[in-house]
């Protein structure tokens, strides 16, 4: 079973079903913490469609936090879902630009994310 994530008529990502649920609740509670929302919408039929406007301010607040902090806590708990917001936004067009520090490191975590996110 699936939770396909939908932009327009496009799948931008064929989640397992347990993996887009937990990512769909992260976001949704990231996006509450930040204040912005997530750009992921449930849809009745089992997984959610994409806002890539809305998913780029949320990916970007995310990042922005994410960057803004030397905490490892932060950095751990933050850093899945953002190599994943990173795949997602680049598959809906978009892009987050990366500080020099951080682009080895996220760079080569969305490469290896977005070859297992089919």
């Amino acid at each position: 079973m699936s939770y396909p994530f939908e932009c327009g008529n496009r799948t931008v990502w064929d989640a397992g079903y347990h993996s887009g649920q937990l990512f769909a609740s992260l976001a949704r509670g990231a996006a509450e913490f930040l204040d912005v929302p997530a750009g992921l919408t449930p849809t009745r039929e089992g997984g959610c469609e994409v806002d890539p406007a809305a998913l780029l301010t949320f990916t970007e607040r995310l990042y922005g936090h994410y960057a803004s902090t030397n905490s490892e806590v932060m950095h751990g708990l933050a850093h899945g879902l953002l190599i994943t917001s990173l795949v997602l936004v680049e598959r809906t067009g978009g892009t987050v630009p990366l500080r020099p520090e951080h682009e080895a490191s996220l760079g080569w975590a969305k490469n290896v994310f977005a070859r297992s996110m089919a």
